[in-house]
């Protein structure tokens, strides 16, 4: 498939998408595949193929079959499409593939648009597996509790320190015969000790890019929720460049700390330069970084920049934090592999790769907050 026919079919999800149709990046990635595997001078096989990919109910159908129908109205095929965007630029001048048209994935749309709900099978359809594209706003809050929930248990971890308590299950024996100096020797008053709590920092690096957009306004409400429960938490967005947004997202309501965010945040919603936003991040952070620090990295590895320099930052940061982890929308996906060059040059520094596309997934990192 040819640059100009990936741009041609990105074009056309995000149009499904503009009219209610719950497109997340990994369906872009399996549409343009399935182009690739078809006949595609046979419209008919074009529109059952993207149908069965796009779509995720028959209530879904009418809408695609018009979007389709207007899309598509000047050529039977992807592959005999009129260069409608190019704006006089031949197909060797156009931008470089897949990669690059969901690296703008979420540039057709504002800043303050909202998530889109395809219909369930059920009022009371459990959203532990459902798909965090596929939220309602109504939905949402549930992330904030589970991020909660995740820091009140890790919270409640007990660390290999002892602190003094004044009542308590354990004898402090040291403490003890100190106290019976004052009374010639003899054990009257008993010292006590407890096992501190952890006390694990985390660093949480969220990527804010188009391809990013579906799931990074609902996992910065994670983050929203894990900075506003636990103490030592810093919080940074990306896209090309790095933000800290630790006082942000503190003492405020999610949806209005969102809202500031998309209008200050430069390059949210477009281009990713993860090496460089690293980079920045190791100038002026990474020294406040130790073996008690967790660093989460939010992103689906998508990076215009060159690999090397993302591995070299990696492996900066994975020599001096406790533990780095990666975690990618994208891996929910059985269809999806890490083969874009960003997620093969991060991969041998990380040490846990992991989904971030659901409640399960995130459930499921709490094992990994602990060091």
């Amino acid at each position: 498939m040819s640059d100009l026919e990936t741009e041609r079919t990105v074009d056309f999800c995000r149009e499904l998408r503009a009219h209610g149709l719950s497109v997340t990046p990994a369906e872009v990635v399996t549409a343009a595949t399935a182009l690739q595997l078809i006949d595609t001078v046979d419209r008919d096989e074009v529109f059952l193929s993207l149908r069965s990919v796009l779509t995720t109910s028959v209530d879904d159908f009418p809408i695609f079959e018009e979007v389709f129908k207007r899309f598509w109205n000047k050529s039977h095929s992807p592959n005999r499409t009129a260069t409608v965007r190019t704006q006089g630029k031949s197909p060797r001048q156009s931008p470089k593939g897949l990669a690059f048209f969901l690296e703008h994935w979420g540039s057709s749309f504002s800043g303050g648009a909202q998530p889109v709900k395809v219909p369930g099978a059920s009022e009371t359809e459990s959203s532990a597996t459902k798909d965090f594209s596929e939220f309602s706003n109504e939905e949402l809050e549930e992330i904030s509790r589970l991020a909660r929930r995740i820091v009140r248990r890790l919270a409640n971890k007990p660390s290999r320190r002892w602190r003094p308590v004044k009542r308590g299950h354990r004898v402090s024996l040291r403490r003890s015969l100190r106290l019976s100096l004052k009374t010639g020797g003899e054990l009257i008053d008993l010292a006590y000790k407890e096992r501190r709590p952890k006390r694990t920092k985390l660093i949480v690096i969220c990527d804010v890019s188009g391809s990013m957009d579906i799931y990074s306004r609902l996992l910065l409400q994670f983050v929203y929720g894990l900075q506003n429960s636990f103490a030592k938490v810093e919080s940074f967005v990306f896209a090309t460049s790095l933000a800290r947004i630790t006082g942000d997202l503190k003492n405020n309501t999610y949806q209005r700390a969102l809202d500031r965010l998309s209008t200050n945040i430069r390059g949210w919603s477009g281009g990713t330069r993860i090496g460089a936003s690293l980079a920045m991040f190791n100038d002026q952070w990474l020294r406040r970084i130790d073996k008690r620090t967790i660093v989460i990295i939010l992103s689906d590895g998508w990076d215009t920049g060159e690999p090397e320099r993302l591995a070299a930052q990696l492996s900066l940061l994975k020599r001096r934090a406790g533990r780095l982890i990666w975690l990618n929308p994208l891996l929910g996906s059985a269809d999806y592999a890490p083969v874009t060059r960003g997620m093969q040059a991060a991969l041998p520094f990380i040490n846990v790769f992991a989904p971030a596309h659901d409640l399960d997934s995130l459930r499921a990192l709490e094992p990994h907050l602990v060091l």
